[in-house]
C-alpha cells in the first residue's frame, strides 16, 4: 500500500478545506509504518535513529530534497544519532493526504 502513496505527488493546498478526521488519518497511517498521530491527529511524527551525526545529517539532507521536490516541508529536528520529523499541513492546521504522501516517501529513504 505504501507504494500507492509514493507514486503520488503532493498537490498545493490553498486552505479552506477541513483537515482529515482522526478516522481518515488512521486509514492513511496504516500505509506509513513507523509514523504516529499526535495532537489529536493534527500532526504526524516519526523519530529515526542513526549510528552517528553524519548519518543523521545525510538523512536530513535527503528528506530536505524530497520536501523541496514535493513543495511540502516538514518540521525537522536532528542531532547526534537521531532525526525527528513532524508533518502537517500548515494552511489547514491539520493533516491532509499530502502529509502521508511525504511520510511514505521519507520511509522510502
Amino acid at each position: 500500500m505504501t507504494d500507492a502513496l509514493t507514486a503520488k505527488t503532493c498537490v498545493p493546498c490553498q486552505g479552506g478545506i477541513p483537515p482529515l478526521t482522526e478516522d481518515e488519518a488512521g486509514d492513511f497511517l496504516s500505509q506509513t509504518p513507523g509514523w504516529e498521530l499526535q495532537d489529536g491527529a493534527h500532526h504526524l511524527h516519526r523519530r529515526f535513529e542513526f549510528d552517528d551525526f553524519q548519518a543523521s545529517l545525510d538523512f536530513v539532507n535527503k528528506v530536505g530534497a524530497i520536501a523541496e521536490d514535493e513543495g511540502h516541508h516538514p518540521d525537522i529536528e536532528f542531532g547526534w544519532g537521531y532525526a525527528g520529523i513532524t508533518i502537517y499541513t500548515h494552511k489547514i492546521n491539520g493533516l491532509h493526504e499530502n502529509d502521508f504522501i511525504l511520510a511514505a516517501k521519507i520511509n522510502a529513504v
